[in-house]
């Protein structure tokens, strides 16, 4: 279905190839999963199935791309629209309508289909992907996850015979990410469809892929085979792999089912150790405050009542599914979005009643489209600019970005970064300004496992240097590894707020890969059962 000959793809602006040398054969009604580090080429790589390479982004392609017998370099992206249905990783960015209802119809209607055709597949679309309770939702007040499903429903009610997803699941809370792979698997069982799908959270999605295609970077040569075979020995792994490398597990497990069989042994070993927690400061000097407060979006209740406190130090995640509020209150805790009731303090002060420079150096907000906040030409100046409104001293933004990713480079725009090179530019600009309330809003979207490891570590030490830091996340593995405590949100209310360990592991939706496969020990991460069979006098663990 899909074939790439000796594919090397150059850009104008780049000395050498993102892709070399790309030899791949993918067979109709196959789910293939596309693993790198961020900007290692994956998008790229998907681009080039429906066109979009070179006739869109330019640059050169050498060698020849098939997609059902269509050579791509003579079939422009319009000529491939009924055969391959493309999902971007910026939702926003490919809606043209203005309601869920009709963004599920404009493509169908592109391709001319019958009324009553397109009224069937808008019905099954909105079932399919649970979305049915808000047809008729304005695309703009939508959470970023139900952006997310809208889009992958817009795709799907096409019917293509080819579905490339990039980063499908990165907004979606455990239980749509659950529904839109479920979906996923049954047009390739059912229908036959084929799916090209490159995705970060490989824990929600390897189990599921029948080839996996790893993309190193660099102009490396693409390797390609089964999820066994490739995640023996692949550099970016789920915990559920790595834990079972850490246990010597063989064969790999590479779901939590599995791995639960082969574990006996392993929790044997751990009876009687506790999980190394992080060391949080003995402050508890309020960073944050609030009291009965609502927020409303006309005729909306988006938070009703709520009422929490942060602490100097602390790292606080706010979790719940998609809609839940969890964005509306990040916002309200930096004073934007609708007129509220109730009471915001950080540090004695509401957000709403600062100046700009004052609120800078008071709270700090990384949005869920980072991209919002960028407005310079390169990525140099945008530091620069950032050292400037904080007031700190030259450099001190490039520094940071320097750290957490070396590889983006001064003279980049920032529009041509890739969606997690995007947020951690954001992110280092909103430290420079080190204020005490930092708050992130899907953090690790678009960020692979060694980014999203350098991004928990800055994190930890600003909690250790006394800032208070609020992170809404569905990616519970992040949770499990830097989280203190833990607020679940639904319908706009507070329904849970505990420490991780007590809240994450009551709840099977989110439940780290690491509790499930251990419970009902309360272990979380793999980093914890490493350093508990450390200490054992011997740690080699055989298979369960």
């Amino acid at each position: 279905m899909i074939e790439f000959d000796d594919v090397t793809i150059t850009y104008a602006d780049q000395s050498a190839p993102v892709l070399a040398h790309v030899n791949l054969r993918i067979p109709e009604g196959e789910l293939v999963l596309v693993v790198g580090r961020t900007g290692s080429g994956k998008s790229t790589l998907l681009s080039a199935v429906n066109g979009l390479v070179p006739h869109f982004t330019g640059g050169t392609l050498q060698g020849r791309v098939l997609v059902d017998g269509r050579d791509t370099a003579h079939h422009a992206p319009r000529d491939l629209a009924d055969l391959v249905g493309v999902v971007p990783q910026d939702p926003m960015s490919g809606f043209v309508t203005d309601t869920v209802e009709d963004e599920l119809a404009y493509g169908m209607e592109c391709l001319g289909l019958a009324p009553d055709i397109m009224r069937r597949r808008v019905e099954e679309t909105l079932d399919l992907l649970g979305l049915a309770d808000i047809r008729q939702r304005p695309l703009r007040t939508l959470s970023g996850g139900q952006r997310q499903r809208v889009a992958i429903g817009a795709v799907l009610a096409a019917h293509p015979r080819i579905l490339v997803l990039d980063e499908p699941t990165s907004a979606l809370d455990p239980g749509a990410a659950e529904e839109v792979l479920a979906a996923l698997q049954r047009l390739v069982h059912d229908l036959g469809v084929t799916v090209l799908m490159a995705e970060h959270r490989l824990e929600r999605v390897v189990q599921y892929a029948d080839q996996v295609i790893i993309v190193p970077g660099g102009g490396a040569p693409v390797i390609q085979g089964s999820p066994a075979e490739v995640m023996q020995h692949a550099p970016i792994a789920p915990p559920v792999v790595e834990l079972g490398r850490l246990a010597g597990w063989d064969p790999m497990p590479l779901s939590v089912r599995d791995a639960r069989r082969a574990a006996g042994s392993l929790r044997d070993l751990l009876v009687g150790q506790q999980p190394r927690l992080r060391v949080v400061t003995d402050s508890r000097v309020e960073t944050v405050r609030t009291s009965r407060l609502g927020v409303r979006y006309g005729s909306h209740p988006a938070l009703r009542g709520v009422d929490i406190t942060i602490h100097d130090g602390e790292i606080v995640a706010l979790m719940g599914r998609n809609g839940a509020g969890k964005s509306t209150l990040l916002n309200a805790l930096v004073g934007v979005g609708p007129t509220r009731t109730g009471d915001v303090l950080i540090k004695d002060r509401d957000p709403a009643a600062l100046g700009d420079a004052e609120l800078i150096d008071t709270v700090g907000l990384v949005p869920q489209e980072p991209a919002d906040l960028l407005e310079a030409t390169s990525v140099a100046e945008e530091c620069r600019i950032a050292d400037r409104d904080a007031r700190c001293e030259p450099g001190t933004t490039r520094a940071l970005l320097a750290l957490m990713a070396p590889e983006i480079l001064d003279g980049t725009h920032p529009r041509d970064l890739s969606e997690g090179q995007r947020l951690l530019l954001v992110l280092c600009l909103i430290l420079a300004a080190r204020p005490p309330l930092l708050l992130l809003d899907e953090p690790t979207r678009g960020l692979d496992y060694p980014t999203k490891t350098r991004l928990a570590r800055v994190l930890a030490d600003l909690a250790a240097a006394g800032h208070a830091i609020a992170l809404a996340t569905h990616d519970v593995e992040l949770v499990a590894e830097i989280a203190d405590r833990v607020i679940i949100l639904a319908e706009g209310e507070v329904v849970a707020d505990g420490s991780t360990s007590d809240v994450v592991m009551s709840s099977p939706m989110f439940a780290p890969q690491v509790a499930k496969i251990l419970s009902p020990q309360e272990w979380l991460t793999v980093g914890q059962v490493e350093h508990a069979l450390a200490r054992l006098p011997e740690p080699e663990v055989g298979a369960g």
